[in-house]
């Protein structure tokens, strides 16, 4: 299984990126994909998450800003972070689980992708 991200970068406050991650191995429309961050000294974050029926789910911190999505057809999900702020400044790890009712059976991480915001 492999779950590769890419779309990090260094953008000036108030700039966008946009996150992508592709995912090989998985039955990729069966599982809830999400994105987390880790800050400097800080604890990984769940800042957004999307089910297969495409329900989704955002840490208050990011709410209007960030939209997350899927292309079950490409086996990709993407974050588009726009309004950045310097306290967006993280490593975004993408991540896929698959739940059978409330129990997770199977939960992979990609590597992470660097996102900086200068003030």
């Amino acid at each position: 299984v492999q779950l590769q991200a890419s779309g990090g970068g260094l953008v000036q406050a108030g700039e966008s990126l946009r996150l992508s991650c592709t995912a090989s191995g998985i039955i990729f429309s069966r599982y809830v994909m999400a994105w987390y961050r880790q800050a400097p000294g800080k604890q990984r974050e769940l800042v957004a998450s999307i089910t297969s029926g495409g329900t989704t789910n955002y840490a208050d911190s990011v709410k209007g800003r960030f939209t997350i999505s899927r292309d079950n057809a490409k086996n990709t999900v993407y974050l588009q972070m726009n309004s950045l702020k310097p306290e967006d400044t993280a490593v975004y790890y993408c991540n896929a689980k698959d739940i059978v009712l409330t129990t997770t059976i199977r939960n992979y991480w990609g590597q992470g992708t660097q996102v900086t915001v200068s003030s």
